[in-house]
């Protein structure tokens, strides 16, 4: 790895680890990224999500507050991601690499229409909700959501917001803590997996692990304060780019 490729991870991982713990879809900054940099996507797809994990787990770290008295829901909401996320690995190892590469454009194009309407999303939410918070849809919608994050990590995290804001009665800030946990849960199981039996790149790994986690952090501490809407432009700019890149490639 190149000094100035190193750099330009790091500061795509600082920034994932902030927006994920924020509003999710850090995946659609450091993944175009490592596409540009010369990186397989399906290598770059392994290689980013065990790189992030760490992030994730900081950003659920810094969350902590929000989820005093929910561990129950918590554990039963994590055993689905967890369940989600074994399901999301065994079909990116199983699918040919070229049906991956076909798959891609399409889910980050998928991520970049939810980062969008996300605003639409939180009004609705905010307009219905109602106390599910043990409902079977529910644990089969975070089941799902962890399948498509073991597969794909990007937005993620605004798909599980949106799914426990459309069957649970709780605020918002209490739904994104549990975002960040469940995401955090999906990554660490992934990453464990890719890590063992995929292809990957450890030289990346570290970057992206050092710098997501101080990107966590700050994102749990400074991150509510920080535009969503120019967070939210740029992301879909980004992941614009990175559609751009995997079909002229």
């Amino acid at each position: 790895m190149e000094w100035w490729h190193a750099v330009v991870i790091a500061l795509a991982g600082l920034w994932a680890g902030t927006i994920n713990t924020v509003v999710g879809s850090g995946t659609l900054v450091t993944f175009p990224v490592l596409v540009a940099l010369g990186y397989p996507p399906l290598v770059a797809t392994t290689s980013n999500a065990v790189g992030l994990t760490p992030g994730t787990i900081a950003g659920a770290f810094g969350y902590r507050s929000e989820l005093e008295g929910q561990r129950s829901r918590l554990i039963r909401y994590g055993i689905a991601s967890f369940l989600g996320a074994i399901g999301g690995t065994v079909l990116l190892l199983s699918l040919p690499q070229d049906a991956f590469e076909t798959i891609v454009p399409v889910l980050v194009l998928l991520a970049i229409v939810l980062v969008a309407v996300q605003p639409l999303l939180t009004t609705r939410l905010k307009q219905r909700t109602v106390t599910r918070e043990s409902s079977p849809l529910l644990y089969f919608l975070i089941f799902l959501i962890g399948v498509y994050g073991g597969y794909f990590t990007a937005a993620q995290g605004i798909m599980l917001v949106a799914a426990m804001g459309l069957l649970v009665a709780d605020s918002l800030q209490r739904l994104n803590a549990f975002k960040n946990v469940l995401a955090a849960v999906v990554n660490l199981v992934a990453g464990a997996i890719y890590a063992v039996v995929a292809p990957v790149d450890w030289w990346v790994i570290l970057v992206l692990a050092v710098s997501s986690t101080v990107g966590g952090l700050l994102g749990a501490k400074i991150g509510k304060r920080l535009s969503p809407t120019v967070l939210r432009g740029v992301i879909v700019v980004v992941g614009l780019v990175a559609v751009a890149i995997l079909i002229l490639e």
